[in-house]
């Protein structure tokens, strides 16, 4: 689900409005931006089956250690642990440990079952909402746009930059995210693996953007 993660995110402003958009989806996508280099290294491990789902032929087939419930509980915890010993924001903590949380219930929605529970063992689970284009798109499609509305209305652009980096940030993904669900399969591993280093510049553009928004006085 990948503008689903955003879209947590950008709804967990409201939430925790003095956490940076950036750090809000380090956390939301803290999954995604591990995997690619544990894969690079081969610690981890997909192959691509075209048809394999309606939306994606990626057969994930080893991801414990950026992907099981028990290692995002771990990285979740770290990253809010981070924040809290240097802001002191219990709350806010709160916010990113359940955002990177959601990250592992958001998929498990989507994939087939190959979500890991645990680091070590056989349980994998999934709701495969994968196997239908329609269904993926009308449920992803909803929980994105109702997530920028609340991130739009619990923030407001304080210059011309905060306005207009918000809607270019919102059709990026909505065009990159038609093109992974309508474009070929990827050419290889490597190409992905690679290719998805590049949401650490998404966390870049967040900060960006809340840089120049501010929490809403309505």
């Amino acid at each position: 689900m990948f503008i689903g993660h955003f879209a947590v995110a950008l709804a967990a402003k409201r939430a925790a409005p003095e956490v940076s958009l950036g750090t809000l989806f380090l956390a939301a996508q803290l999954a995604d931006l591990v995997w690619p280099t544990l894969v690079l290294f081969g610690l981890e491990s997909f192959t691509i089956r075209p048809g394999l789902t309606a939306v994606t032929p990626l057969d994930f087939t080893h991801y414990p250690y950026s992907h099981s419930l028990v290692a995002l509980v771990g990285w979740g915890l770290a990253l809010a642990g981070l924040h809290f010993f240097s802001r002191h924001r219990l709350v806010a903590a709160l916010v990113l440990f359940l955002v990177v949380l959601s990250h592992w219930v958001l998929d498990v929605a989507t994939h087939r079952p190959d979500m890991p529970v645990a680091i070590r063992g056989s349980t994998r689970l999934g709701l495969g909402l994968w196997n239908s284009i329609g269904a993926t798109l009308a449920v992803e499609g909803l929980l994105f746009a109702a997530c920028v509305w609340v991130y739009a209305r619990a923030t407001r652009a304080l210059d011309w930059v905060g306005r207009w980096s918000l809607v270019a940030f919102v059709a990026f993904l909505a065009v990159i995210y038609a093109a992974n669900v309508f474009g070929p399969p990827p050419p290889s591993v490597a190409a992905v693996a690679w290719s998805a280093q590049a949401i650490w510049l998404l966390v870049a553009w967040g900060y960006w953007i809340d840089r120049h928004r501010a929490a809403s006085r309505n």
